[in-house]
C-alpha cells in the first residue's frame, strides 16, 4: 500500500507539474475554448431553433386557425342577417338571398372543421365547438321551418324565425366569440414571443468573445507576439455569428412589433364586420317582429353604436381607401335607417321594407351591401400585410441555425489550430 501511495503521489505530482506548465496551461486553454465555442454555438443554434419554430407554428397554425374563427364568428352572423332579409321578401325569396344564406352555412361549417381539428392547442374551447358544432344542424333547421311556413303565407314563420335567431344570438354566436377570443389571443402570445430580444444568444456571443480575446491576451503576454492568427480566425468566426443572429433577431422583432399593429387592425375591423351583420339582422328583424320588434331596434342602436366607434379606431389606424369608404357608408346607412324606420312608425310596413330591403341607391341594403363590402376588402389588405410580415419574420432566420452551427465549429477548429502552433514550439 505504501507503494501504491507513492505511485499515486508521483502522478499527481506530474499532473500538477504539467497544468503548471506553459504547454499544459495552453493545452487547458485550448480545451476551454473548444468546449465554449461548442457549447455557445449549440445553445446560439437551439434558440435560433426555438424561435424559428415558433414562427412557424404563427404562421401555419395560429394565424389560419384565428382567421377560421373569425370565419365562424363573420358566417354565422352573416347568416342570421340574411335569414332574416330573405323571410322579410316574403313568400319565394331572393335567390341571391338564398344563395348567400347557404353559403354563409357552408363557409361556418367548414371553418368549424379546421376549428376543430386543432382543438389539441386550446382545449379550454372544447365546450365552446361541442355548442357550435351540435347547435348549428338546429338553427339551420328552425330556419328551413320558418323558410317554409312563410312561403305558405302562415304567420307562425316568423316565430320560428324569432326562435332560430334567439338560438343564434343566445348560444351560437357567443361560442363563436369565444373562439374567435381564445385563437386571436394565441396570435398575440405567439407574436410576443417571436418579438423578444434574443438575450441568451447575444449574452453567449459576447463571453464567447471575450474568452476568445482573453486567450490573444495571454498569448500576446507569453510569447511577445501580437496576434495569433488561429485565434483571430476564431474571433471573426464568433463575431460573424454574432452580428447575424442579431442583425436576423432584430428583424424578427421589427417584423413581429409590426404584425402585432396588422393583427390589431384585423381584429377591430373583423369587430367591425361582425358588429354590422349583427346590427343588419336586428334592423330586419324589428320589421319581420311586424310592431313588437323594440328589443331589436333597441339592439341594433347599441350595436350601431359600438360599429361607429370600431370604424373611428380602424380609421386612426389605417388610411385606406376601404377604411375611410367605410366611415362614408356608415353615415348612408343610418341615414337610410332613419327613413326604414320613420316609415315604419308611421304604419308604412310595405314602403318600410322597400326602404330596408330595394337595390335603389338610397336604400339600407345597398349602403349595408357597400359597408360590408369595404370591411371585407380592408380586412382582406390588412390580414395580407399581417401574414406577409409574418413570412418577413421567417426569412430572417432562414439559415441561421446552420450558419451559427457550422461558424461555432470554426471557431474552435480555428482556436485548437493557433494554440497548437505553439505548442510544437514545446516539443
Amino acid at each position: 500500500m505504501l507503494v501504491e501511495a507513492q505511485r499515486n503521489r508521483g502522478a499527481v505530482r506530474r499532473v500538477t507539474g504539467l497544468a503548471r506548465s506553459t504547454p499544459g496551461r495552453l493545452s487547458l486553454v485550448a480545451l476551454l475554448l473548444i468546449a465554449a465555442s461548442l457549447l455557445a454555438g449549440a445553445l446560439t443554434a437551439g434558440a435560433v431553433q426555438r424561435r424559428s419554430a415558433a414562427l412557424e407554428v404563427l404562421a401555419d397554425r395560429s394565424e389560419p386557425l384565428a382567421f377560421a374563427a373569425q370565419e365562424v364568428y363573420r358566417a354565422m352572423a352573416d347568416a342570421d342577417a340574411t335569414a332574416a332579409s330573405a323571410f322579410l321578401s316574403g313568400g319565394v325569396e331572393s335567390a341571391g338571398l338564398r344563395q348567400r344564406y347557404e353559403a354563409d352555412v357552408a363557409e361556418a361549417a367548414a371553418a368549424l372543421s379546421t376549428a376543430t381539428g386543432e382543438i389539441t392547442r386550446s382545449p379550454e374551447l372544447s365546450a365552446a365547438l361541442s355548442t357550435l358544432s351540435g347547435q348549428l344542424p338546429v338553427y339551420t333547421g328552425l330556419v328551413e321551418t320558418a323558410r317554409a311556413h312563410n312561403r305558405q303565407g302562415n304567420p307562425v314563420g316568423a316565430a320560428y324565425l324569432r326562435e332560430a335567431s334567439n338560438l343564434m344570438r343566445s348560444q351560437l354566436l357567443p361560442a363563436a366569440r369565444e373562439l374567435y377570443r381564445v385563437e386571436t389571443g394565441n396570435v398575440v402570445r405567439d407574436l410576443d414571443d417571436a418579438g423578444s430580444l434574443p438575450w441568451l444568444e447575444l449574452v453567449l456571443g459576447a463571453l464567447l468573445l471575450a474568452a476568445l480575446v482573453m486567450a490573444q491576451r495571454y498569448l500576446t503576454r507569453m510569447t511577445n507576439r501580437l496576434l495569433n492568427v488561429g485565434l483571430v480566425a476564431a474571433s471573426v468566426a464568433c463575431v460573424v455569428s454574432l452580428l447575424w443572429v442579431l442583425v436576423a433577431s432584430l428583424l424578427v422583432v421589427s417584423n413581429a412589433s409590426a404584425s402585432k399593429d396588422d393583427a390589431a387592425l384585423v381584429d377591430v375591423l373583423a369587430r367591425a364586420r361582425i358588429a354590422t351583420l349583427t346590427a343588419r339582422g336586428d334592423e330586419t328583424l324589428t320589421l319581420v317582429a311586424r310592431g313588437s320588434g323594440a328589443a331589436y331596434e333597441e339592439r341594433y342602436t347599441e350595436v350601431s353604436g359600438e360599429l361607429k366607434d370600431l370604424l373611428a379606431r380602424a380609421g386612426a389606424a389605417s388610411s385606406m381607401p376601404a377604411v375611410v369608404a367605410a366611415g362614408e357608408h356608415y353615415g348612408r346607412w343610418q341615414e337610410a335607417h332613419a327613413r326604414v324606420r320613420s316609415a315604419d312608425d308611421t304604419g308604412e310596413f310595405t314602403a318600410a321594407v322597400g326602404l330596408a330591403l330595394g337595390t335603389d341607391a338610397g336604400s339600407a341594403a345597398t349602403a349595408f351591401d357597400e359597408l360590408d363590402s369595404d370591411l371585407e376588402d380592408a380586412l382582406g389588405r390588412s390580414r395580407a400585410e399581417l401574414t406577409d410580415r409574418i413570412a418577413g419574420a421567417r426569412g430572417a432566420l432562414s439559415g441561421a441555425v446552420p450558419v451559427v452551427v457550422l461558424l461555432a465549429l470554426l471557431a474552435a477548429t480555428a482556436a485548437t489550430a493557433g494554440l497548437w502552433q505553439r505548442l510544437k514550439e514545446y516539443r
